[in-house]
C-alpha cells in the first residue's frame, strides 16, 4: 500500500502524464482541425488549405513512395492527385483516405518523446527517426495492400489492413520506447563508471 501511495504522490509521474496528454491532444485534434479547415466545406480556410495542409503532403508522399517501390519491381502505376488515388496501370487502385495517414501513431510517438527526459536535439532526432519509421511501414502497408487487391491475395488471418498497420505501428513504437529508455540507461551507466574510475 505504501508503494502504491508513493506512486500516486509522485509529482514527476503526474507531470509526465499531463505533458503527454497535452501534446497528444494538441497534435491529434490539431490535425483534425487542419483537415476540417482544409476541406472545401464548413469552416473552410483557403490559407490553411494552401500553406498548412500537411495531411495532404503526407498523403502525396505515401502515394509517390508506393509508386516508386512498385516501379523497382517493374510494376507501372497511375496516380490521381485530386483524389489521392494510386492504381496499377489498367488495374485496381486505392484512395489514401484520412484514416490511412497515420497521424494517430505519429501523435503518440511525438507526445512520448516530448514528455520524456532528454535534451532538445536528442528529442528532435528521436522524433524525426520515429515518425519516418512509422511513415515507412505505412508505405509498405499501402504497397502490399495495393498489390494484394490486384493479385487477389487474401488478408492474413482475415484481418483488414488498417488493423495490421496499427499492430505493427504500435509494436514499432514500443520497440522504439525500449531503445529510447535503454539509450539513457547506457549513458547513466557510463557516467557512473567514469565517476568510480576517478574516485
Amino acid at each position: 500500500m505504501k508503494t502504491n501511495t508513493a506512486f500516486y504522490r509522485d509529482k514527476n509521474i503526474w507531470i509526465y502524464l499531463l505533458k503527454f496528454g497535452l501534446v497528444f491532444c494538441i497534435l491529434y485534434f490539431g490535425t483534425l482541425a487542419i483537415i476540417g479547415l482544409a476541406s472545401p466545406v464548413g469552416w473552410y480556410s483557403p490559407t490553411v488549405q494552401k500553406y498548412f495542409n500537411y495531411v495532404s503532403w503526407i498523403k502525396m508522399s505515401l502515394i509517390h513512395s508506393t509508386g516508386f517501390i512498385l516501379s523497382l519491381f517493374h510494376i507501372p502505376t497511375q496516380t490521381d492527385p485530386e483524389w489521392f488515388l494510386i492504381r496499377f496501370t489498367g488495374g485496381k487502385g486505392v484512395i489514401i483516405a484520412m484514416d490511412c495517414v497515420g497521424y494517430g501513431v505519429y501523435s503518440f510517438w511525438i507526445a512520448f518523446v516530448v514528455a520524456n527526459k532528454g535534451k532538445f536535439l536528442r528529442k528532435t532526432l528521436w522524433i524525426v527517426f520515429g515518425v519516418l519509421a512509422l511513415w515507412f511501414i505505412n508505405v509498405i502497408r499501402i504497397t502490399l495492400f495495393l498489390t494484394s487487391i490486384n493479385k487477389g491475395w487474401p488478408m492474413p488471418l482475415g484481418i483488414d489492413h488498417h488493423t495490421w498497420f496499427n499492430i505493427f505501428a504500435y509494436l514499432l513504437i514500443f520497440l522504439m520506447i525500449w531503445f529510447y529508455d535503454r539509450s539513457f540507461q547506457a549513458k547513466n551507466n557510463k557516467g557512473t563508471k567514469t565517476l568510480r574510475t576517478k574516485g
